[in-house]
């Protein structure tokens, strides 16, 4: 697991079944896609077309049962459930719709929480969380609770977390889904510019049109793979 690699994140012919009581549901059936360092893409799909189940694959946190799936050079499915952490904590960052804040901490405390895990020192993951906290907009919130926060700036704190790592992939789902237009327009926004200034891979999943051609460039999943936004 060296994490040397030409692409960030790398899926080949992934697959992905689930038992439906007597049947069985084909929900990936051979999605393929490449990402380089710096570069975004949106993956958009009906619901229940399966962009969760793919993001939860790239990320590592479900295994697929067919294919392979690298993240800066190393598979998934040949580390261990305390390697597959380390290598999460180290190398991926998520946003989801739900900011999944602990909400017996403050915004500080939980943004750290990633540096805390990876054992850096208090005092640099709090100069560090600080810092993130800052760069969105809640330099004056750093010690408010998730239920002293707007939706808004909750998943501001959620992209602070998710970015304070410096990861090299940015994996978002529907992080903007829970927010009003202009509230998602901000965090978008944010999601870009720290993607961008980190150097970070994104993917984002989401049903949002517009969302997705801001985006470097657009899949659609349909029938469990992987095509062009816009194809037939």
């Amino acid at each position: 697991m060296s994490g040397s690699a030409q692409y960030v994140l790398e899926a080949r012919d992934v697959r992905k079944r689930y038992a439906g009581g007597p049947q069985t549901v084909d929900v990936l059936a051979g999605a393929s896609l490449r990402l380089q360092a710096g570069q975004s893409l949106a993956i958009t799909g009906a619901s229940g077309s399966g962009k969760s189940t793919l993001l939860h694959l790239l990320g590592g946190l479900d295994l697929a049962d067919a294919g392979h799936i690298e993240v800066c050079g190393a598979s998934w499915a040949g580390m261990s459930p305390a390697q597959q952490g380390q290598w999460r904590n180290r190398h991926v960052g998520f946003v989801y719709q739900f900011h999944h804040l602990l909400p017996e901490f403050s915004a500080l405390d939980n943004v750290m929480m990633p540096l805390r895990i990876r054992r850096v020192a208090a005092s640099q993951a709090q100069q560090r969380a600080t810092a993130m906290l800052e760069q969105v907009g809640l330099a004056a919130r750093l010690r408010h609770r998730p239920a002293e926060l707007s939706g808004g700036e909750r998943q501001r704190v959620a992209l602070a977390r998710a970015l304070v790592t410096q990861p090299a992939l940015l994996l978002a789902d529907e992080p903007t889904g829970n927010l009003d237009a202009d509230s998602a327009d901000v965090v978008f926004r944010l999601i870009e510019a720290m993607a961008r200034e980190h150097g970070s891979a994104m993917v984002l999943v989401t049903h949002d049109a517009t969302l997705a051609a801001r985006c470097g460039r657009a899949l659609h999943l349909q029938h469990g793979t992987l095509r062009e936004a816009g194809q037939a």
